[in-house]
């Protein structure tokens, strides 16, 4: 049979686009299809604007201790409505960029829906189109909780399109999101309230990381409401109010609520059924080891797939599928050693296993080596701020089993370490690493 294309991709986020160009360059014919925006989440409701909103805020907390370094205090006014033009203006330049990379790579871009109607073929926008092989890159999305009054609230998407700076903002969910927005948006002078159904924020992350991230926010004065879970939203006449239970049992008025409980892959309506592709928990797409799904030419890669959800791991995979089925070069994704972070203030971030799965694994062997302390740039001003940096290590071997940090520059340090620990170095090793000094990062090459 004579296909239309080589590949076509369903989705041209961070993992489609990765596998299309990657392809490319094996001289095969392809086609992406797409229905919204070139660069799915990440680029466009997600890292890419979400760090430059972090950014913004950046510069309130830079203006408060300013003074302690000599300069001046002066009134200064943030306008919500010019920063998120400009925000908005570099997207736009990031997918222009996304659709020349396409069109030089000899790669079709079709703007429109695309599902399935056998294992071949796909139907887009009514047109039939036939793909020997089809990788799906269709994400996921953010999910809601089931309770009264939740059509009132927003989620992540929705943050980039706000027109207003909300005064009071509520926020359902202590993950990596949720924590990110309650600090940027108290930067900006909101009043947040954060609510958590666990004892502490971040679930996922080392509990000393967890930890110094809570009081960090804390600290700033953003309220937060752990053990406790959201009830019933309801509309009033200045805004909103947000009925919690557990340990926090209140009503909370706010003139936005943001959830921030999850993401559920993208898997509806694409007529799956029909390509006899078939579905794991929570909708996420079954894959062996290298992304092949049930159906023998058809693929998966990124957030649908349900593994680690974040930016690079989706290219990796995507470049991986391309290697394995165009290339002749078979390559499976090591999972192990993925560096994480959240870019809320404090900063966080860590790689390897936490203490928690470390001692799950190797017992009371594991030796845990953290150091808690007020970092340079702090000590001529007067607030309290607090690094954290530890080390879990098999004692054993001296082996170090994971990376974690809370603090400025976190991301940039633990992606570092990432390497060191991926390749087995041992605490040793570390210790004999001379470092520079003044920097937060010497500080891992010391730990007692």
């Amino acid at each position: 049979m004579a296909f239309d294309y080589d590949l076509f991709v369903i989705g041209a986020g961070p993992g489609g686009l990765a596998a299309a160009k990657k392809a490319a360059s094996y001289g095969v014919r392809i086609a992406v299809a797409e229905q919204e925006t070139i660069g799915g989440t990440c680029v466009n409701r997600g890292c890419v604007p979400k760090k430059l909103i972090v950014y913004a805020g950046d510069f309130a907390k830079d203006n408060q201790m300013a003074h302690y370094y000599g300069w001046s205090e002066c009134q200064q006014y943030f306008d919500w409505t010019l920063f998120m033009k400009s925000v908005h203006q570099h997207l736009e330049q990031i997918n222009h960029s996304y659709y020349q990379q396409l069109q030089t790579a000899g790669i079709e871009l079709i703007r429109e829906r695309a599902t399935f109607v056998d294992a071949h073929i796909l139907d887009v926008d009514g047109r039939k189109v036939t793909a020997d092989k089809i990788l799906i890159a269709v994400g996921c999305r953010p999910i809601k909780p089931t309770i009264p009054g939740i059509e009132y609230a927003i989620t992540s998407r929705e943050m980039f399109h706000l027109p207003y700076l909300p005064k009071r903002l509520a926020i359902i969910g202590g993950g990596y999101i949720g924590t990110e927005f309650s600090s940027v948006m108290h930067a900006f002078g909101c009043e947040v309230t954060a609510i958590e159904q666990d004892a502490m924020i971040l679930s996922g992350f080392d509990d000393d990381i967890r930890s110094g991230v809570q009081q960090g926010l804390s600290k700033r004065g953003i309220r937060l409401f752990t053990n406790s879970t959201a009830q019933e939203i309801t509309l009033c006449d200045d805004g909103l109010l947000l009925t919690t239970s557990g340990d926090f049992q209140e009503t909370i008025a706010a003139d936005s609520i943001l959830v921030a409980t999850g993401y559920t892959p993208n898997t509806k309506n694409l007529g799956l059924e029909k390509a006899k592709v078939e579905l794991g928990k929570q909708g996420a797409i079954k894959v062996d080891a290298y992304n092949r799904t049930t159906q023998e030419n058809i693929f998966a890669v990124g957030d649908c797939i349900n593994r680690v959800q974040l930016t690079p791991v989706a290219k990796a995979e995507g470049i991986a599928f391309a290697n394995t089925v165009f290339g002749n070069k078979p390559q499976k994704l090591n999972y192990d050693y993925i560096p994480s972070a959240v870019f809320s203030r404090p900063e966080a971030a860590g790689v390897g296993m936490t203490e928690a799965k470390a001692r799950e694994k190797f017992g009371e062997s594991v030796r845990c080596y953290c150091h808690h302390f007020r970092p340079l740039f702090y000590q001529l001003t007067q607030q309290d701020e607090q690094a954290t940096i530890k080390l879990v290590v098999n004692g054993d071997s001296e082996q170090v089993l994971g990376a974690h940090m809370v603090g400025e520059h976190a991301a940039d340090i633990i992606q570092s370490l990432g390497v060191a620990i991926r390749q087995g170095i041992t605490k040793q090793e570390l210790d004999e690493t001379i470092g520079i000094h003044p920097t937060i990062a010497e500080e891992f090459l010391s730990l007692d």
